[in-house]
């Protein structure tokens, strides 16, 4: 397998990775602007974009935009996360040069028509509808804006209903004259790629266009407190939230590593005293997550709202205990589950398209899996023990209820308990 970079003289970063024996292959824009790029009276454009770039384009209509991909037998898609947007098509490899035409066009061309426009507010909608719907999803979105209040880090993705109905053809054309340009934006592909073919393709398309330049978002500041919601549910949702590594940070690798003993699977701690031995949940489960200037280690549970309080305290003891007691063993376990989640995953060319755009976004290189897996392999009991210690004492606190909950203990018994 060959990594391959190159920088047109536009600013368009292209990362390619031949993955010999593979018939297919993925392919992909990845624009750097995401939910925390938007002002507040834009929370939510990001993703809206997401929705109008399969409504069509000045060179194809909606379903011709489906079409042309699935008469070929592939499939084009496309996510908005916090820090990047994404359109990626995966294809054989004979329609490389068409998924890129096609992924292309609805990044550059879109035509806002204002009748579809009408047809996905309703859409989005709906979607913001069913999330509010879904306990263990909206629980996560109150969880992050707890974390960071009155950031752009700290609002929806989705954005608020009344911003949806809101923004028109203006407001979209807008963000994408500041937003997507050629400086902006990294184009990604792996599996059975041509990296030549690729490049020629890409100056032709993109050749032209005007450099424009990179945004860097307003630094993220982790606050905390509690935000609660009763409502009549069969279970108390619980989310609790410390403050953890960025991803340019060596530690990222130790947070993980802890994340993943804490919570992380059936052999882990919380699974075996939580679910195992006192039957107190279904679902319960730790990780880290990071950005590019904070990050955040979660903990999350469903339970019954007569359990919330033994689930809380023994949560909150089995953090405690980790840093006196994390084993050779565990951690051992943990760095094994995380070389083969990484290992395993880059066995699929979507998965590895992802991967090279997002190590080009955070270090603008590839850093070689070997380097990474060293990363991994030199964390040790007392770096994950340290960890563990900072994150039950010192680390910010973020804490998210939902359901049953009038009787749960609030963020201030939270506190105390760490403290004690």
């Amino acid at each position: 397998m060959t990594v391959r970079t190159h920088t047109l003289a536009n600013g368009l970063r292209i990362v390619t990775e031949r993955m010999e024996g593979l018939q297919s292959a993925a392919i992909g824009i990845w624009v750097l602007s995401g939910g925390r790029h938007e002002r507040p009276e834009q929370n939510g454009i990001a993703h809206f974009l997401e929705h109008m770039a399969f409504k069509g384009t000045k060179r194809r209509s909606a379903l011709q935009i489906a079409e042309v991909i699935e008469d070929v037998g592939g499939y084009i898609n496309a996510y908005t996360s916090r820090e990047a947007t994404a359109y990626y098509a995966r294809v054989l490899e004979a329609d490389v040069p068409l998924a890129l035409d096609v992924v292309s066009d609805i990044v550059l061309n879109p035509v806002f028509d204002r009748g579809e426009i009408e047809v996905e507010r309703g859409v989005i909608l709906q979607e913001i509808g069913q999330a509010l719907d879904t306990p263990d999803d909206v629980i996560f979105d109150w969880l992050q804006e707890q974390a960071y209040p009155d950031q752009p880090l700290g609002r929806t993705i989705l954005g608020p209903a009344e911003r949806i109905r809101a923004f028109g053809r203006d407001d979209l054309k807008g963000f994408v004259a500041e937003h997507y340009s050629p400086a902006n934006m990294i184009l990604s592909a792996a599996g059975a790629v041509d990296h030549d073919a690729i490049i020629t393709e890409a100056e032709a398309i993109f050749g032209h266009l005007p450099k424009g330049r990179l945004h860097h978002p307003a630094p993220a500041h982790f606050i905390g407190g509690e935000h609660r919601v009763e409502k009549t549910l069969e279970q108390a949702h619980f989310a609790l939230a410390f403050e953890g590594p960025d991803y340019t940070d060596p530690a990222i690798y130790t947070a993980q590593i802890y994340a993943s003993a804490l919570g992380g699977g059936m052999s882990s701690r919380l699974f075996q005293e939580v679910r195992e031995k006192r039957g107190l949940c279904y679902t319960i489960f730790a990780q880290a997550g990071a950005h590019a200037d904070t990050g955040m280690m979660t903990i999350y549970a469903g339970t019954s709202a007569e359990d919330l309080g033994d689930l809380t305290a023994i949560t909150l003891d089995e953090m405690k205990r980790a840093a006196d007691d994390m084993t050779e063993a565990e951690v051992a376990r943990a760095r094994a589950q995380m070389k083969a989640g990484l290992l395993m995953g880059l066995e699929s060319p979507s998965n590895r398209a992802e991967r090279l755009a997002r190590q080009m976004q955070v270090w603008g290189r590839i850093p070689p899996l070997s380097e990474v897996v060293d990363h991994i392999d030199a964390v040790t009991v007392e770096d994950v023990r340290a960890m563990a210690a900072h994150m039950i004492s010192t680390a910010p606190a973020a804490l998210a209820l939902y359901g049953p909950v009038a009787g749960a203990p609030d963020w201030q018994a939270i506190q105390d308990r760490r403290a004690a």
